[in-house]
């Protein structure tokens, strides 16, 4: 294994994973849904996608949603041709 792969799947070793949910919600962020329209496609309440948006940032380690995405893709988490 490559040095820079495996420092990097070491640092993210203990990253929390993403729930379900929390990847439904980051795949309608993918396409450049507000929350509002997150949650009439989810059929959530918009303040159920803030709190999904909170803890996805958080378990992503990162402040914004465009680098969440980023992360999520790099790491498959997502794929935006499902």
């Amino acid at each position: 294994m490559p040095p820079g792969l495996a420092i990097e799947i070491a640092e993210h070793q203990s990253d929390d994973s993403l729930t379900h949910r929390e990847i439904e919600v980051l795949r309608q962020v993918v396409f450049g849904q507000v929350n509002k329209i997150v949650a009439e496609h989810l059929e959530i309440s918009e303040e159920a996608v803030k709190a999904h948006m909170h803890r996805i940032l958080s378990k992503l380690r990162t402040n914004d949603r465009t680098h969440a995405v980023t992360i999520a893709l790099k790491r498959g988490i997502i794929d935006i041709d499902r």
